[in-house]
C-alpha cells in the first residue's frame, strides 16, 4: 500500500507544488501532459486542489515515484527538495562503444537524439548520457550489453589520464579503455584488460566513466512512436 504524507502541512505541499511547477517550466511540460504520462491523469490537479482548498491529506509515495521520472528529476527532490532537481533515472543512449573492436560512426547511422532512453535504477545528473558496450577487451571490469554512464561534455585528455574513460579517437573510432600517456606528447595509449593496447592515439573526445549498469538492469523505454504501434 502506498504511503500518503497525511499529516504533510499546507506549506509543505506547497513546497511540494512549487518543484513540480519548476520541473514543468524546465521540461515545457503542461500539467495535464505530465500526469497522462505518468498514468496518473489526475495527480498534479489534485496536488493543486489540496494546496488552494488548505487539504492536508497530502499526496502519495506512488504518485511522487510515477511523476519523479516524467518530470526527469527524483521522488525523494520533489518530495524534500533533496539532491539535484535535474538528476532522474532516465538518460539518452547516444552510441555504442567498443571494449574491443572500433566502433565507426558510420557503422550505425545514429540519430541525432541518440538511440533510445533508459531507465537505471538510480538517480544520475541531467547532463549526463549513456553508451552501449560492445566487445569483451574490458572483461570481467565490462560485459558486452552493459551501459556505462559519463558527463555530456568532454574533458581534457589529460584528466582522464590513468582512469577509465569513454574516448573518441581523431579519426572517428569510440572506444572504452584506460587511458595512458603515449610515448610522443599529445598522444595517448589506450589500455584493456585483456586485449593488446592501441597506442599512440589523439583523443578529440573523453569523458571518465561515472556509473555502469549492468545489463538486465536497465530498462529501454520504448519512443512514443513505438508505443503506438
Amino acid at each position: 500500500m502506498a504511503k500518503e504524507f497525511g499529516q504533510s502541512t499546507v506549506m509543505e505541499l506547497e513546497d511540494i507544488l512549487a518543484r513540480v511547477e519548476s520541473r514543468l517550466e524546465a521540461l515545457g511540460l503542461s500539467a495535464h501532459a505530465a500526469s497522462l504520462a505518468a498514468k496518473k491523469p489526475d495527480a498534479i490537479r489534485n496536488l493543486k486542489r489540496a494546496v488552494k482548498n488548505g487539504d492536508r491529506r497530502g499526496i502519495t509515495t506512488e504518485t511522487l515515484a510515477a511523476l519523479a521520472p516524467v518530470l526527469k528529476t527524483s521522488a525523494a527532490w520533489l518530495l524534500e527538495g533533496i539532491g539535484d532537481p535535474g538528476a532522474g533515472n532516465q538518460v539518452k543512449v547516444v552510441g555504442r562503444i567498443g571494449a574491443g573492436a572500433e566502433i565507426l560512426p558510420e557503422y550505425e547511422q545514429i540519430p541525432e537524439d541518440g538511440l533510445y532512453e533508459i531507465s537505471v535504477p538510480f538517480s544520475i545528473p541531467a547532463d549526463t548520457v549513456a553508451f552501449e558496450v560492445e566487445g569483451e577487451s574490458m572483461w570481467p571490469r565490462y560485459d558486452s550489453g552493459d551501459v556505462i554512464i559519463c558527463g555530456q561534455q568532454s574533458e581534457d585528455a589529460e584528466t582522464v589520464v590513468g582512469r577509465e574513460a569513454a574516448v573518441r579517437t581523431q579519426d572517428g573510432r569510440r572506444y572504452l579503455k584506460r587511458v595512458r600517456r603515449g610515448a610522443v606528447a599529445g598522444t595517448y595509449d589506450l589500455e584493456s584488460h585483456n586485449a593488446a593496447p592501441i597506442r599512440g592515439v589523439q583523443i578529440a573526445w573523453a569523458a571518465a566513466i561515472q556509473a555502469v549498469v549492468r545489463a538486465g538492469q536497465w530498462q529501454r523505454i520504448l519512443s512514443r512512436k513505438e508505443r503506438s504501434l
